[in-house]
């Protein structure tokens, strides 16, 4: 094949795919622009509402239904003095509780007074659902005073004996933070801005790339193209650059909104700051996923007779780059291992997630990713060509 043909016809092909898709401005604007103004309006939002819990929950005085307050009076002198006000509970509580009506009780043992004068362990249980996240914060904020008031207590007990109450804390348990600071800032982000990119940076120049093949197909305006000397793998490289080229400049401008959102946001949202410099390690981690994904669904469209049908796959392919994220969740692994570089969107996750702690991935790692998912792309480049040298593909029905 010559060179200089190939490159003029992909360059070529490139040019048209632009210009057609850019006709359409409202499609064009939609596809360039929608992630990056949803997205930051996104974290704006979890952002508004984490500081929304933190005065309701964290700072704010709640009040909690007690079921036999009257039997533990300093108690309830104690708990209103860290911002619980205390009231009876009535008859229904735990109906009520398990009905969302009331986030949490508290339920005073009726032989409390006996054990507390007796110098035994006086029982108290904290009413509530475990399996709504709702009231967790309100839960823990309760269960830490009482334990507060249970030291307390349990050390004067000891000093009117004369015993030092340091003798039933047999060990100081410490904790050294070895988190760098770019890492405990970027916890939220290295949650969520995986993910987001992933999906992105494999499906987002999804709409070009199925409406070259696909939709041109539809059109019958594919077959004239075909019908023409020009080379079918110049053809397919093409219009995968159109539509690798719009998966990337959205995903610029979702970093470029990400940062410039964090000057606006509070809270948990301005932990979404990102320097140029790791910008530009992520769009180099994000590269060949564009790829692979823009070559994937080339190859798919080509197996579909209508743009109807190659939307179809946009569902299970955006669950793809969500695997390995809820996958960690559910059993984390460390990033030290070279394996995972070679696996797609695992690879993308962990060195994501490397860049925005501030750390730093060993050139042996690097190397893996990039030879591996180049090679993936390469081969889906291939089938993608395979299809297109196949005659049915100009065929609209």
């Amino acid at each position: 094949m010559n060179g200089h043909r190939f490159f003029a016809t992909l360059f070529t092909v490139l040019g048209k795919e632009w210009r057609d898709f850019s006709r359409d401005r409202r499609t064009f604007f939609l596809s360039l622009l929608v992630a990056p103004l949803l997205y930051p309006l996104m974290f704006l939002g979890i952002g508004a509402l984490t500081q929304l819990r933190t005065e309701t929950q964290l700072e704010k005085r709640i009040s909690v239904p007690v079921v036999g307050m009257e039997r533990a009076p300093n108690l309830m002198k104690f708990l209103a003095s860290y911002g619980i006000d205390t009231r009876p509970a009535p008859a229904d509580i735990e109906a009520r509780v398990r009905a969302q009506q009331e986030d949490l009780a508290l339920a005073i043992d009726a032989d409390f007074a006996s054990h507390w004068a007796a110098g035994k362990p006086a029982k108290i249980d904290i009413i509530t659902d475990t399996t709504r996240r709702n009231s967790d914060v309100l839960v823990a904020r309760v269960n830490k005073v009482l334990e507060h008031y249970s030291n307390g207590v349990g050390a004067l007990r000891l000093l009117v004996r004369g015993i030092n109450p340091a003798i039933a804390t047999p060990l100081q348990v410490g904790t050294r933070d070895m988190a760098t600071p770019e890492a405990k800032n970027s916890q939220f982000m290295t949650v969520l801005l995986p993910m987001i990119l992933t999906i992105f940076a494999f499906i987002g120049g999804a709409h070009l790339a199925m409406d070259t093949t696909a939709g041109e197909r539809e059109r019958q305006s594919l077959e004239p193209l075909l019908a023409t000397p020009a080379p079918r793998a110049a053809l397919v490289a093409g219009k995968m650059l159109a539509a690798a080229l719009l998966g990337l400049a959205s995903m610029l401008l979702i970093l470029v909104s990400f940062k410039l959102t964090a000057t606006l946001a509070s809270g948990m949202a301005r932990q979404m700051d990102v320097s140029f410099l790791a910008m530009g390690k992520l769009l180099l981690t994000l590269v060949p996923l564009v790829l692979i994904g823009t070559a994937l669904i080339t190859t798919l469209a080509a197996g579909a007779k209508s743009m109807k049908e190659a939307q179809s796959h946009i569902m299970w392919l955006m669950l793809l780059p969500m695997l390995p994220g809820y996958a960690l969740m559910a059993y984390p692994l460390k990033d030290t291992a070279v394996w995972q570089y070679a696996v797609p969107f695992l690879a993308q996750n962990q060195l994501i997630q490397k860049i925005t702690r501030g750390e730093a991935a060993s050139m042996t790692q690097w190397a893996l990713y990039l030879t591996s998912s180049l090679a993936l792309a390469a081969l889906l480049w291939a089938l993608a060509v395979w299809r297109y040298r196949q005659e049915k593909l100009a065929i609209s029905s």
